[in-house]
């Protein structure tokens, strides 16, 4: 590929029918799925191999992110960098019609272990929509949990009452670090962002048996419980730090050493990106327009937009109020 220029990328969802899923994506999205089947995430910025994104629109349509990270990274991802050869995050969109199974995910120097190449799994969720009576987010383990009291629990069936859990709200932000047991309830629409990683154990599945196959999915006991940090307090929403600026609400929700994730709301034109640093900003509500460099482009509700390091910072001008999550890399 030559040197192309580059402007706010926006690519095609990904997405992925799941035995859990259910039916919002597709219209949260505003893209059409063929397949008649529940539809459990939408991945919206991968570099997962084998699950590359692709820009939906402008002069580089059709043109996959790894693609464009094989040219010249630093133009996209400036002191970032590849981690492993990849972008380093992956986002998605979840819709969770029943629960997801309770599992945990390595750190950096696990997944070396088990994966050559590998690294771990740091994410944050924020929920877009539960169901007050029925909705629950569990994450870590209640206080004094033992990894015998969980494998003692397994055969009691009586696993759900090892792990913390509450009543999740719209706009809640659960920041997870890898080594947190966790599960995502049922009737739950929400995003996350992650650390590319594809390993993921399962240590419960809440004794469901797959329609298509007639069995039980396997089940990770011992790795993930050798991954799983029982010294972790339990995990309930963050408290963000909240400014306002200019007719503005600005929420930081996350900074840890794999992203940042700040969220901003309101009707009014403000600035997002850095100079020389690459961002990716989310619509979670509303519709408005981003200016970059002269050029602009519609944003409305679930567009997700990559902004390289090299164009700098953008405008959005919102047309009533807006919800924009902005999520950085390190660096």
């Amino acid at each position: 590929m030559s040197r192309p220029v580059l402007y706010p990328l926006r690519f095609d969802p990904i997405f992925k029918s799941m035995l859990w899923g259910g039916r919002r994506l597709p219209g949260f999205l505003n893209r059409a799925h063929p397949i008649d089947e529940p539809v459990g995430e939408a991945w919206v910025l991968s570099d997962v191999d084998g699950n590359p994104s692709r820009v939906a629109d402008g002069p580089l349509l059709g043109v996959t992110l790894r693609e464009l990270l094989a040219v010249e990274p630093a133009r996209i991802l400036g002191p970032a960098g590849l981690v492993n050869g990849r972008f380093p995050l992956l986002l998605k969109f979840i819709d969770a019609r029943q629960e997801l199974s309770v599992q945990v995910h390595p750190n950096d120097a696990q997944a070396a272990q088990k994966v050559p190449g590998g690294n771990g799994k740091t994410e944050a969720w924020v929920v877009l929509e539960a169901n007050p009576q029925t909705s629950w987010i569990y994450a870590g383990f209640r206080p004094g949990v033992t990894a015998d009291d969980f494998r003692a629990a397994l055969a009691n069936r009586t696993t759900p009452q090892t792990l913390h859990r509450f009543t999740p709200t719209p706009g809640d932000c659960i920041f997870l670090e890898a080594g947190t047991v966790h599960a995502i309830g049922a009737d739950i629409l929400m995003f996350e962002v992650q650390q590319t990683c594809d390993i993921t154990y399962r240590l419960y599945d809440w004794d469901r048996v797959d329609a298509k196959t007639g069995r039980s999915r396997d089940l990770h006991i011992d790795d993930g419980l050798e991954c799983a940090d029982f010294a972790r307090e339990p995990c309930d929403p963050v408290r963000p730090v909240t400014e306002s600026r200019n007719g503005m609400k600005w929420e930081r929700l996350v900074a840890c050493p794999y992203f940042s994730l700040e969220r901003h709301t309101g009707p009014v034109p403000f600035r997002v990106g850095a100079d020389g640093l690459c961002r990716v900003v989310v619509c979670l509500d509303g519709r408005g327009d981003l200016e970059s460099q002269g050029t602009h482009q519609a944003i409305t509700r679930g567009n997700v937009l990559l902004l390289p390091a090299e164009i700098g910072e953008c405008v959005c001008r919102p047309d009533g109020e807006i919800t924009l999550l902005e999520c950085g890399l390190p660096g």
